[in-house]
């Protein structure tokens, strides 16, 4: 039994030793891997989503800032592809929230264009408010929910 445990031991250990250089340590003995162009990259280091107004599709400064620190690393990560999806709250029709969604989708993706990032490695789709990524029926679920989210393709 105790043959068992040593040797159970002496392969995590192993395997800690082998663990690549993009593990960082997260407090209390946690850790986490990022692997740099990956999706966990962008969300970590970047941010993968711009919030928008109740029924508009204009960019705000803070949607700005956050797509020019993408349009930054898609550019140091040149053979990445992303995918910005529009999304909306539930409140209104569904024609009209994927019209709204597609509008938040193409802004989003006309300001990267216009940072340098090529329309060939974007695509845009609309969820309207089919995946809401809050939870709820009140002003602070539905601020989250009227974004548009860059994916790692």
């Amino acid at each position: 039994m105790n043959i068992k445990i040593l040797g159970a031991f002496a392969a995590v250990a192993l395997l800690a030793a082998c663990a690549d250089q993009t593990t960082e340590t997260k407090g209390a003995g946690q850790t986490h891997s990022i692997v740099p162009g990956s999706q966990e990259d962008l969300v970590a280091n970047v941010g993968d989503r711009v919030f928008y107004d109740l029924n508009r599709s204009t960019l705000r400064a803070d949607g700005k800032a956050t797509l020019d620190k993408q349009a930054a690393w898609l550019k140091q990560y040149g053979s990445n592809n992303v995918q910005i999806a529009g999304n909306c709250d539930e409140r209104g029709t569904t024609e009209y929230n994927l019209a709204l969604g597609q509008r938040r989708a193409n802004a989003a993706a006309s300001y990267l264009k216009a940072k340098g990032v090529a329309a060939a490695r974007m695509t845009t789709i609309s969820y309207g408010k089919d995946r809401p990524t809050a939870m709820g029926s009140n002003e602070q679920a539905w601020a989250q929910n009227r974004n548009a989210t860059t994916s790692v393709r």
